[in-house]
């Protein structure tokens, strides 16, 4: 069976919970999620998810959309359009996460301003 999380947004007005499989997440570091996030974004895929409160999506590309706290701002989702799983930004989910960071993709566009020194498995894209 998989683990279950909680998680919030910085203001509280989206609550979300749900199951994963696998408690593994990656740090993607295109050029999207670096802006999106303010760095990286870290995040894994929720077998199951419910939210609560009002989420906004903004459709950042033609294959994905991408959730937030219409409130306080807060970057909490990323998906394909028209699937049904649904990353989870790993920062948002409540503690004890259970969460361990597997390895990096999109490296090839990370920013200039640090490195990748954690050993973990790295993509140029996935």
């Amino acid at each position: 069976m998989g683990s279950e999380f909680t998680g919030h947004c910085l203001c509280g007005d989206v609550r979300f919970r749900g199951q994963w499989d696998d408690a593994g997440y990656s740090a993607c570091h295109c050029g999207q999620c670096r802006r999106w996030s303010g760095h990286l974004w870290a995040s894994a895929v929720a077998r199951t998810l419910t939210i609560d409160g009002p989420v906004r999506w903004y459709r950042s590309s033609d294959e994905a959309e991408r959730g937030f706290c219409p409130e306080c701002g807060s970057s909490l989702f990323w998906r394909m359009i028209g699937s049904d799983q649904t990353a989870v930004a790993s920062g948002a989910v409540d503690e004890p996460t259970g969460l361990q960071l597997t390895g990096h993709i999109f490296v090839t566009d990370k920013g200039d301003y640090y490195e990748i020194a954690d050993g973990l498995p790295q993509e140029a894209q996935p």
